[in-house]
């Protein structure tokens, strides 16, 4: 009976590390404009968009099926392109999971750089499935994310 799960995919993109990351460190409520699959993104609490008691409210889609869910950003490591969200408050996480964290590191390989995403989860009970479907989520985000960034299109406002 295993409840507590990591899932976590490292992907190859073409953008700059730096650039890449700076879009979830500075610009986090762009990442709306430029991923299909993210309907909208908004402050539920607080005023700053990167404050740490800052709560956002995401409405996002997973296996074809909308979701909601609250996010708080826990950790920021600007030195190692780190950042680690805790997502609750919704009936899509917490009916399943008694704790849900995405950990994205941005890793600079020199001629190329890589996104690494870590899901750390504890499910309510072993009935629940791991959350693969999110990793696909995040792969596909990952990628429009960087198409964006390698065409240098401007964020809309």
């Amino acid at each position: 009976m295993v409840l507590i799960g990591k899932l976590t995919t490292e992907l190859g993109i073409k953008s700059p590390a730096d650039k890449f990351y700076n879009l979830f460190a500075s610009q986090l409520h762009h990442v709306q404009n430029l991923c299909e699959r993210i309907h909208g993104t908004k402050i539920h609490e607080g005023e700053e968009w990167h404050d740490t008691e800052t709560i956002k409210h995401w409405t996002y889609v997973i296996d074809g099926k909308v979701h909601t869910c609250l996010e708080t950003i826990e950790e920021v490591d600007d030195v190692n392109k780190k950042i680690i969200y805790k997502l609750f408050g919704t009936d899509d996480i917490d009916n399943h999971y008694k704790q849900f964290k995405l950990i994205l590191e941005v890793v600079d390989k020199g001629a190329h750089a890589a996104v690494k995403w870590t899901i750390e989860f504890e499910k309510v009970n072993e009935d629940v499935d791991p959350p693969n479907g999110w990793m696909d989520y995040l792969s596909k985000s990952t990628r429009d994310i960087d198409g964006h960034l390698i065409k240098g299109e401007k964020v809309a406002l």
